[in-house]
């Protein structure tokens, strides 16, 4: 079982920058892809980032890549979603994932843990 927390949400002016983590429990944290999904009311769950379980492999949605980075720290089972040039389009509640398989975080079918989600506002 991995727990997963997210933090770091919050208001932020259209320009700004966020910085989001995901705290999870668990010892075979390094042993799991994680990925960043967001759902902004009305509209389905997305993903946005995929990072591999040794880091060395990224994925990002064409409507965020450039502007945010994915990261990982294993000795501190915590993964972050780095968010700048934040648009008026990217307000959602932003959860974080793990999957033994990076395709199923990519493509959002099956994942086998979620966290509860953090709020994203962008001022405008």
């Amino acid at each position: 079982q991995v727990q997963l927390v997210e933090s770091g949400g919050g208001l932020v002016q259209a320009g700004g920058s966020l910085r989001l983590s995901c705290a999870a429990s668990g010892r075979t944290f390094s042993s799991y892809a994680m990925g960043w999904f967001r759902q902004a009311p009305g509209k389905e769950r997305e993903i946005v980032a995929v990072i591999s379980w040794s880091g060395g492999s990224t994925y990002y949605s064409d409507s965020v890549k450039g502007r945010f980075t994915i990261s990982r720290d294993n000795a501190k089972n915590t993964v972050y979603l780095q968010m700048n040039s934040l648009k008026p389009e990217d307000p959602a509640v932003y959860y974080c994932a793990a999957d033994w398989d990076a395709n199923r975080l990519r493509l959002g079918v099956g994942v086998d843990y979620w966290g509860q989600g953090t709020q994203v506002t962008v001022s405008s």
